[in-house]
Formats: C-alpha cells, sequence, structure tokens
C-alpha cells in the first residue's frame, strides 16, 4: 500500500467520478482506475461501487477513506513539525473561508501577512460554514475563518473580533424612519424575512435571535449569498439580518436602510483549526497576524454612513 494510492483513493471520493479525479491529480483515467483496483486486490475489500452515472463509496470504503485521510493529515503535520525544527520560513496554508465574510477580511489580511512571510503558498477554500467545519475537522483545511457557534466538537478557535448584527430594510419602510431608537426584535414578528440557506452559519444565527424574541421568522425567501439577500430586501421584499462588515456602503446602487437592533447583537469570528493538530509556525504566524490586522481595523473600515442608532 503506497501513500500515493490513499491520495488517489480519497480524491475519487470527493468527487466520485473518474475523470474528475484524475484530472486532479494529474494523471491518465486509465493508471488512476489501474492503481485503485491493484490498491483494492491488495486489501481484499471493494472500496467503490462503479456505475454509468456515479462513484459510490461500498461500507468498507467509507472507513477506509475515514482512515486513510487521517494517516494522509497526519504525514503532513510530520512534514510541518520537521520544517520549523529546520527553521524554514518556507510552506503552504490551506485556508478555509466564509465567501462574503472572507471578501471583506482577506484583502486586509493577505498582502500583510505576504509582506512578513514571502514564501509562504497560501491556497484558499470557500465553502459554506457546515462544510468548512468539516474540512477543518478532517484536516482538509490548516486554519478557517468561521462565526459562533460552531457545530462540531473536534475544533478548536481563536476569537477575532465581534461586530453587531444590523436590520436590514427596505427603504420605505415604516421602521427605517430615523427616529433615533433602536429597534426592539419583538417589532419583527409578522415581517416577511429574508434569509441564509441551511448549512450558513448567519442562518443559525437570524433563527436563534428571533427564538430570543420569542418567534419564529415568517421567511419569504432564502438564498446562499448575503448580497442577494441584500438586493431583495433594497427591492421591498422583506427584512433581514446582516453582520455590520458585509452591510452595504453609499457605493451600492441598490441599498437597504440599516438600523441597530436593541441590545446590539453580536456576532463572533473566529479563526478555528482541529483540536490537537500541530499548528505550524507558519499557522501560528497567520492567526497573530489576522488577529493584529484585524483589532486595528475594527470599528473603521466596517462602519456603514447608512446605519441609524
Amino acid at each position: 500500500m503506497e501513500l500515493r494510492q490513499l491520495q488517489y483513493a480519497i480524491q475519487i471520493a470527493a468527487d466520485k467520478n473518474f475523470s474528475r479525479a484524475a484530472e486532479k491529480l494529474h494523471i491518465a483515467q486509465p493508471s488512476l482506475s489501474q492503481q485503485l483496483s491493484k490498491l483494492e486486490k491488495e486489501i481484499g475489500v471493494l472500496l467503490f461501487h462503479r456505475n454509468t452515472n456515479a462513484v459510490e463509496l461500498t461500507h468498507a470504503g467509507a472507513q477506509f477513506i475515514e482512515k486513510a485521510q487521517k494517516v494522509i493529515d497526519m504525514m503532513e503535520q510530520i512534514k510541518q513539525e520537521m520544517d520549523d525544527i529546520s527553521h524554514t520560513r518556507k510552506g503552504r496554508l490551506t485556508i478555509g473561508s466564509l465567501p462574503i465574510t472572507g471578501a471583506h477580511i482577506l484583502p486586509l489580511v493577505l498582502p500583510v501577512f505576504q509582506k512578513r512571510f514571502p514564501e509562504i503558498d497560501i491556497v484558499l477554500v470557500e465553502e459554506t460554514s457546515a462544510r468548512l467545519e468539516q474540512l477543518t475537522a478532517n484536516g482538509q483545511t490548516d486554519l478557517s475563518l468561521l462565526s459562533l457557534p460552531l457545530i462540531e466538537d473536534a475544533l478548536s478557535y481563536h476569537t477575532l473580533i465581534e461586530e453587531e448584527i444590523l436590520l436590514a430594510l427596505p427603504p420605505k419602510h415604516p421602521l427605517s424612519e430615523p427616529d433615533g431608537i433602536p429597534v426592539d426584535l419583538k417589532l419583527l414578528e409578522s415581517e416577511p424575512f429574508i434569509i441564509l440557506k441551511k448549512g450558513q452559519g448567519f442562518r443559525k444565527l437570524t433563527l436563534d435571535l428571533c427564538s430570543l424574541a420569542g418567534f419564529s421568522p415568517r421567511i419569504v425567501f432564502e438564498s446562499s449569498n448575503i448580497e442577494t439577500v441584500q438586493s431583495l430586501v433594497a427591492a421591498g421584499m422583506g427584512i433581514a439580518f446582516v453582520p455590520a462588515m458585509v452591510a452595504r456602503g453609499q457605493w451600492s446602487q441598490i441599498t437597504p436602510v440599516y438600523a441597530s437592533l436593541a441590545n446590539k447583537p453580536t456576532r463572533t469570528l473566529v479563526i478555528s483549526h482541529r483540536k490537537g493538530r500541530y499548528l505550524s509556525k507558519a499557522a501560528e504566524a497567520f492567526i497573530t497576524t489576522m488577529k493584529e490586522v484585524l483589532q486595528a481595523h475594527h470599528n473603521q473600515p466596517f462602519q456603514q454612513k447608512k446605519v441609524r442608532d
């Protein structure tokens, strides 16, 4: 059994397709099929069900992939530890990020980090909250930018910043009048809500805020993109909770009105990794850089002109 065979099996399981897996592994499909058959013959079990439409893991295959992923992850950790012992500043970090949140944070952090550590390559993985937690728990990302609460028990985290949750309203909504009073959540019980789809961490935060106010939101639209949510609010289709960081500024042609909420709820952004996973010096340096940059910028670029309290 060879390490490359484990990597091949993991990639096939991820793509559920030999052609796509072969392309990503940069080998010919017949060679990939041959290596998998050789592996299955050696271990004496069938790892995949092959059919014309897809490739599916067998019961034994699912267990094998789980163990294989741990072996590959352990090998990567050994490499990182040896690199650190040799005091090298070279290496690679795989960073998981929420797409919209990352779009606001990473342009601040990455230039600073790359200036400090020019020989460390960064690989970005953008996924939903639920998927990122799984990838991080499996060791497929070194670090991931997430928001609390985390579902996966296997994750540890470092707190970055807390940011206010705002109420996004259509421009002519009665609650958008600038009376200077934060909006009581209980006033929103009969309002149509636009929220993110399942798998997005901010969706749970929205549902939790409504639950604390004693009601379940009347959901009229769901989207996988917070920008689409804000566009629908601006078009008068409903209301939404929005992190202050991603609330649109004056540059946008279609912009909701943002109001503060009573008790000023917040969300906490964290940088997470798997519990017990060896953190390379590069990973520790990235965490330190991210904390420094975000704390320096917090409450400066994220403030929006159209917010009222």
